[in-house]
């Protein structure tokens, strides 16, 4: 039988506390920016509807926030519909080591673009500093493809809000920034599968 704890109440506890107050001014700079992930829904249940195309990428923390968007799309978020077209160019392990070695770390997402990206198609990418070499390449390379590229950032004083066709900036410490993605991710996903209901009648859902 394990031992009970009690509830502590030192100065870790006064740290979580700090943590958790720090969500609420990222929160309301995630809120000036709903407009923006309307938008971004809304225009991507049209794209992927007609055939297009996600791709998704981002380092770290960041990489996995980008991978749960494509889970959501894919799969599902809020009920039964059609699986729709989105990659999270950091997951293709064997891709990514294989570019990485023969060309370097900084070009792990770029080549991907060229191999995947067609005109018509966004390409989303997540970052806390928005200076990491691999997106500023994949950015670039994705306008030169034709792709739409939005960024959700930690900062929009970069250089990588400024390679972007639309961006959302969170104001925060980096661990609130990602959290503050999250939300940011589903809230997108709600907007996304609402469009889809209302483009088709039924939402895409199967009966």
């Amino acid at each position: 039988m394990s031992p009970r704890v009690e509830p502590y109440d030192g100065g870790t506890r006064a740290t979580v506390l700090a943590h958790l107050d720090e969500v609420v001014p990222a929160l309301e700079s995630l809120r000036s920016s709903a407009g923006t992930l309307a938008r971004w829904g809304a225009v991507l249940a049209a794209k992927l509807s007609a055939g297009h195309r996600l791709l998704v990428a981002g380092n770290g923390g960041s990489a996995a926030e980008a991978q749960h968007l494509t889970a959501e799309l894919v799969g599902r978020f809020d009920g039964e519909r059609g699986a729709y077209s989105a990659i999270s160019l950091h997951a293709e392990t064997s891709a990514l080591t294989a570019i990485s070695n023969d060309y370097g770390y900084e070009k792990a997402f770029s080549r991907q673009v060229r191999a995947h990206g067609r005109d018509g198609d966004v390409l989303l990418l997540l970052s806390t500093s928005g200076t990491s070499a691999n997106l500023l390449h994949a950015a670039r390379t994705a306008r030169s493809c034709g792709l739409e590229t939005w960024a959700l950032l930690g900062t929009a004083d970069c250089e990588l809000a400024r390679l972007c066709d639309d961006l959302v900036a969170i104001d925060g410490p980096s661990a609130n920034v990602q959290e503050c993605h999250l939300m940011a991710v589903h809230a997108l996903c709600r907007v996304f599968d609402a469009e889809v209901r209302s483009m088709t009648g039924d939402g895409g859902w199967p009966a």
